[in-house]
Parts: C-alpha cells; sequence; structure tokens
C-alpha cells in the first residue's frame, strides 16, 4: 500500500479497481452483460449493413451501372426504327428491344388452362441480343438463336418458369402462347437489375410476327454506354428515340433503383443503431446502480483505507476505475460478438464480411464513456464518506 499522500502507480490503481470485481463474480459479469448487449447490437447493425452493402456493391461492378432503359408514356409508342436511331449515338455499345404482344395473348401451362388464370406471366417479343445487353445468364438451356427465333421456341423467365412447373428446358415441354404451342429452349436465371423480367416468356421477334400478329413497336428498349458518357447518353436519349414526341418518352437507370433500397436500408439501420444505443444506456444505467451498491456494501472498507491515510482523490480513482473495468469487460465482450454475429449472418448470406475498423474502435471508446459516466457519481460518493462516518455505519 502506498503512503498517505503519495500517487498511487498505475498497477495498484488497476489491482484496487479489480478487486470488486473478483469479489462480486456474478453480479458484475451480470452488469457487464447489459454493456455487452448494446455494442454487440451497434457493431452487428454497423456490420450487416456494411456487408450487404458491400455485396451490392460487387453486384452493380458486375452489372454495370451504365444500363438504361427507355419506355413509351402511357398511351404513346415508340417508332418502329427506335432501336436503330439510338445504336447511331456514339457512346451507346449494346441496345436490344422487348415487344409486348397483344393484350389477348396469355402463356398458359396446356390449352385446357381457363384463360383467366394467367399466372401473372407476360410474354415479349424479344431481340437476339437481349442477354448481352442487360446481362442475363441463363440457369438452363440456350438463348433464343437467328435460327429459333423464326420457329415457335421460347425462352422463360426465373419465376415464369416456377410457376409453370417446368424446372429444366426439355424439347418436350412445351406451353401455350395465345392458341400456339411453343418449346421451352431455355429458362433465366435471375435478373438483378431487371426483376420485372423474371415473369416473362421471351419468344424471337419473327415468330411473334408469323404466329401472334405482333407489331413492331418497341415497347422497352435497353441499352448499354461507355462509363463515362451516362449521363451524356441519358440527356439525349429521348429526343433520338422519338424525335416527334420526345416528351413522351420515359429514361431511366436500373441501378437507381437499388440505389435507393440502399438509402431505404440505411434509414432502417439507422433506427437499428438507437435501438443498440437504448440498450446501451440500459446498460450503463446498470454498471451505475451496481457501483451505488458496492460503494454502501464497501464502506468499511472506505473507511479503513481513509483511516490508513488513503485520499479522497485515490478513493475516487478506485472506484472510476473498477466502473471502467466493468464496463471495458462488457464492451470487449460486445465487440467479439457482434463480430461474430455479423461474420455468421454474412457468410450464410454468401456477402462479403465488412466490419469497418472506426466501428470497432468506436465500439471500445463507447465503453469507456459509458464507464466514466458510470461510474462518476458513485466514485464522488465513496470519496465524500469521512473515515469515522464510514466505520461506525458498518
Amino acid at each position: 500500500m502506498s503512503r498517505p499522500g503519495r500517487r498511487l502507480a498505475v498497477g495498484d490503481v488497476l489491482r484496487l479497481g479489480a478487486v470488486g470485481l473478483r469479489s462480486r463474480p456474478l453480479r458484475a459479469v451480470l452488469s457487464a452483460l447489459g454493456i455487452a448487449i448494446g455494442i454487440a447490437a451497434m457493431l452487428a447493425v454497423v456490420g450487416i449493413s456494411g456487408s450487404g452493402r458491400a455485396d451490392l456493391r460487387q453486384t452493380l461492378d458486375a452489372l454495370g451501372t451504365n444500363l438504361l432503359r427507355v419506355t413509351p408514356g402511357e398511351k404513346a409508342v415508340l417508332p418502329d426504327g427506335a432501336v436503330g436511331m439510338i445504336e447511331r449515338i456514339g457512346p451507346v455499345t449494346n441496345a436490344a428491344a422487348l415487344r409486348k404482344l397483344p393484350d389477348d395473348v396469355h402463356v398458359y401451362r396446356n390449352d385446357r388452362v381457363p384463360p383467366r388464370q394467367t399466372n401473372g406471366i407476360v410474354p415479349f417479343a424479344a431481340d437476339l441480343d437481349l442477354t448481352e445487353t442487360i446481362g442475363a445468364t441463363m440457369a438452363g438451356g440456350v438463348w433464343l438463336n437467328p435460327a429459333a427465333a423464326d420457329f415457335p421456341a421460347v425462352v422463360l423467365g426465373a419465376e415464369s418458369a416456377r410457376r409453370l412447373g417446368i424446372t429444366t428446358p426439355d424439347p418436350r415441354a412445351v406451353v401455350y402462347i395465345g392458341h400456339k404451342g411453343f418449346t421451352v429452349v431455355g429458362i433465366l436465371a435471375p435478373v438483378t437489375l431487371l426483376p420485372e423480367l423474371d415473369s416473362t416468356a421471351l419468344i424471337g421477334t419473327n415468330a411473334a410476327r408469323t404466329y401472334l400478329g405482333a407489331e413492331d413497336h418497341p415497347t422497352t428498349i435497353y441499352l448499354r454506354t461507355v462509363d463515362s458518357q451516362v449521363t451524356a447518353v441519358r440527356d439525349v436519349l429521348a429526343a433520338t428515340a422519338n424525335p416527334e414526341a420526345p416528351y413522351e418518352v420515359a429514361v431511366s437507370r436500373p441501378s437507381d433503383a437499388l440505389a435507393a433500397k440502399l438509402a431505404t436500408e440505411r434509414a432502417f439501420n439507422g433506427l437499428l443503431l438507437g435501438l443498440g444505443a437504448v440498450a446501451l444506456l440500459v446498460g450503463g444505467v446498470g454498471v451505475a446502480n451496481t457501483m451505488v451498491i458496492t460503494v454502501l456494501e464497501r464502506r468499511a472498507e472506505i473507511g479503513l483505507r481513509r483511516s490508513l491515510g488513503a485520499t479522497r482523490g485515490q478513493i475516487r480513482l478506485q472506484f472510476l476505475t473498477e466502473a471502467a473495468l466493468l464496463s471495458t469487460l462488457g464492451g470487449l465482450t460486445g465487440v467479439v460478438l457482434g463480430a461474430l454475429v455479423t461474420a455468421s449472418y454474412a457468410i450464410s448470406q454468401s456477402w462479403p464480411v465488412a466490419l469497418p475498423a472506426w466501428a470497432l474502435l468506436a465500439g471500445v471508446g463507447a465503453t469507456v464513456v459509458v464507464g466514466a459516466v458510470a461510474g462518476l457519481y458513485p466514485a464522488v460518493r465513496a470519496a465524500r464518506l469521512s473515515p469515522t462516518e464510514a466505520l461506525t455505519a458498518t
């Protein structure tokens, strides 16, 4: 023990602060648990949302953010040559169109299905370079080629195939579009940027004209541009696609929908962070309560130490250190739990694990602040006890 008036060494301070934790381990663990839950909750929110954003960035990098979509107004149509005019724009690298079939043409599993049971599947005539333009891949079978596009062959979207009960392409697998049987030659994998294509049935433009009387007006045009020229191309698309009525043309960027989704998730994550902060506050109150009770229970110890020459500052430092150690124990546990939760969830979703270093440092820093605030009042109260009062109260 240090002599009266002498400043305590760091090792002495830590040993004194750990006395209360060692003497009441269950209480210490339960108090630290509140801090751990709060820190773990906040780290898990930051880590899981960060991992989700990292996965989204990887997806966008793979699919590209240079995909644009052109559609006509509600009662307007795009000219037959709109695709060719768009392809003449210098930075445009690919362009392909979908043409919606007549409203009375629907897709059925067989010719005995009641007309009203359309399953929400929308048939389109598709240009042959559509998959290359939108970055779609095949889950099975093949995409339409110049030969198949002239005959009754169809490629189903991923959701369309599920609704029709077709798991793999097969020459014997036939679906009816209108009153004509079409052989299923392929099934698309889910299209991340264009989920509406998952519920479509796609046939060649020549087959659509021959068998279903389809027109040549594009319903939707997709195009890819040079990355650095997306904004410039977007500005001239409406006038290029329909020079006579550019105000009746809508131009959108499918990746913007994913960005909006990400913004919504960030707002929701803010709410979850708030809940984590409340849990941390509750943990801090628990630490403060534990320290107040500790001061009351250890008045005899405080009085004895004061009688032996310990100063008010040394008593205050002892209990502040004890509160800080208690909070740090909870904080480190929370950091480990939060990292484990983040890693487990990210791995289960096949996401990259992205837990920023600043979040780990902030978690530890938050525990230091909580420990200081929670232990301040009990430490001051302990320091104010006179030796006579403390010894007499036992």
